[in-house]
């Protein structure tokens, strides 16, 4: 009888260990979230807290139309780029226009922050940020709701877009935001894969669903890899690394959220000890980012280079390296950044720089609930809240903090 006991507490303890185990392998791997914040907001989603249910429900009734959305791929395109593979992503510069001072209007003239409606004829730049906001949506239902139908799509999304031989992108933007007449890509069209990022969290919340595999894991961190190392070493990639605006920025939170993704910590390490030196270089004494405003959108590009920013420290925490409290040698910081911007964000002050168009404050959001937990900014949630109206508990930012 003694040893029947003990054979059964020690299988009890072998399969608790095993379930334990299981549980921390399936656990989400992300980068730009807080996986403690979400994981608690799923015990109140599933407590039924009618603080966050609002905001839940919404969430699923984007993720049934997200269902709606593709497959899509870089093959339904009617232009065929330079190379002559539809396999290659292609894109226009959206700020360039046609001459009417030229028979043809080539090369074609910057007009900053007015988009040609040409660049919608590209659909391979209508389709990319499209497919990855989708499966972000996806993967956030099936994380919250555990409904198997998100992970499925999202998984087929994923695979005719990047994985299968017939419909995927080439791991390259050398044909990205051309400008006619003059180039037929350039290190600025990496703006446009900004939004694999979001991607790659959506990826971490696939983690566990029988719709992801192994294969289809290690076959994303392959592309992943390839297109790190194309951004890292083609002459549109280098000539982004060197932009000193929010270019600059998203170019290193891209490839950080790639090096983590693809298991590169010494990389990782480096690119945030990069972007420590950006955000030196490109801010100045006043806290504000002179490139930025030069733009006619100034207020809008202020806040694209902050989130820029706040994304790469949100990612340097994988890496042991501080970027949220860091302070340059010449004494610039983000909490300093931030503290300049946010009242234009919460619409205390008027914006002083150009701005021909009006501003989408749903973009300041992120850095104000941020910098609520970031730098103890205790009114900046309750701005959010302010600023959205009755909108507000409906907010999908409030599933994430």
């Amino acid at each position: 009888m003694k040893k029947r006991i003990l054979l059964i507490a020690g299988l009890f303890i072998f399969f608790n260990t095993l379930a334990n185990a299981q549980n921390k392998i399936m656990r989400p791997i992300v980068y730009t979230m807080n996986i403690q914040m979400l994981e608690k907001n799923k015990s109140r989603v599933s407590a039924k807290d009618p603080l966050i249910l609002p905001a839940y429900k919404l969430l699923l009734k984007d993720a049934n139309k997200a269902l709606e959305f593709g497959p899509v791929s870089v093959m339904e395109k009617k232009n065929t780029p330079p190379s002559g593979d539809k396999h290659d992503y292609m894109s226009l510069a959206p700020y360039h226009w046609p001459d009417p001072s030229k028979p043809n209007g080539l090369p074609y003239m910057r007009k900053d922050g007015q988009t040609n409606p040409e660049v919608k004829e590209y659909k391979d730049k209508e389709y990319m940020p499209k497919l990855c906001a989708d499966v972000s949506t996806l993967a956030m239902a099936y994380y919250f709701s555990g409904e198997k139908v998100y992970a499925e799509h999202a998984a087929k999304l994923i695979r005719v877009w990047f994985l299968d031989t017939e419909t995927r992108m080439n791991p390259n933007l050398n044909f990205a935001q051309a400008i006619k007449g003059i180039n037929d890509g350039r290190g600025a069209g990496l703006i446009d894969s900004r939004h694999f990022i979001k991607l790659i969290d959506a990826i971490g919340l696939l983690q566990g669903s029988k719709y992801w595999s192994d294969k289809d894991q290690k076959g994303m961190q392959q592309w992943f890899a390839d297109f790190l190392h194309w951004m890292q070493n083609s002459k549109n990639g280098i000539s982004e690394m060197n932009a000193d605006n929010n270019h600059g920025a998203w170019y290193d939170a891209q490839r950080l959220s790639m090096a983590l993704f693809t298991e590169n910590s010494e990389l990782a390490k480096k690119i945030v000890l990069n972007a420590r030196e950006r955000l030196d270089k490109q801010m100045d004494d006043a806290g504000k980012f002179p490139r930025e405003m030069e733009r006619t959108i100034s207020l809008h590009y202020t806040a694209f280079v902050m989130n820029a920013f706040f994304t790469i420290a949100q990612m340097s925490e994988e890496t042991g390296i501080e970027f949220w409290n860091y302070t340059s040698p010449s004494g610039k910081s983000l909490k300093q950044a931030f503290n300049v911007l946010r009242p234009y964000l919460v619409q205390e002050k008027n914006w002083e720089g150009p701005q021909i168009k009006n501003f989408e404050y749903e973009d300041g959001y992120p850095l104000l609930m941020e910098a609520a937990d970031r730098f103890n900014c205790k009114k900046c949630r309750e701005a959010v809240t302010s600023l959205a109206g009755d909108k507000a508990g409906r907010l999908r930012i409030y599933l994430l903090y």
